[in-house]
């Protein structure tokens, strides 16, 4: 079962501000709730190629797992994927600009659960659902009050 789960926000801010700050791996602990940390692997500035290792916590177990960057196009759109561990997955960033002003961010998580985590796949879709819309609202709150 393919778990696919997308979430939008709008920001009143810039789609260029929202993509630079959006698109900083470095910046990820800063509205990713159950992300700890996020090390980039290889040289700035990030790029297509570029490695990202990610610390988190999702449904009481600690993850970690290292994204590349397989498409990026500033200011628009980027694309992460991972092949390791039980649940390889892609994440999907995309930025709409909605007036000089106003911007939709839109956030999409995409996989084939392998394992156990085959069967567990609707309650996952489900809590990455939810934990996408916080991260998003996160994002939006820091955006919005800088």
């Amino acid at each position: 079962m393919t778990v696919d789960v997308i979430a939008q926000v709008s920001i009143d801010r810039a789609v260029n501000e929202v993509a630079t700050y959006a698109g900083d791996p470095s910046n990820a602990p800063t509205w990713y709730r159950r992300i700890a940390s996020a090390d980039v692997q290889t040289p700035p500035p990030v790029r297509v190629g570029s490695k990202i290792t990610f610390r988190a916590r999702f449904m009481g177990r600690d993850l970690v797992y290292t994204y590349e960057i397989t498409e990026l196009t500033p200011g628009s759109s980027m694309t992460m994927q991972t092949a390791q561990g039980p649940f390889p997955m892609s994440t999907m960033y995309s930025w709409t600009a909605d007036g000089e002003r106003r911007t939709t961010m839109t956030l999409r998580n995409r996989g084939e659960p392998r394992g156990f985590s085959k069967l567990t796949a609707p309650l996952m879709s489900f809590a990455m659902k939810r934990a996408m819309t916080q991260d998003l609202r996160e994002l939006k709150r820091l955006l919005e009050r800088s």
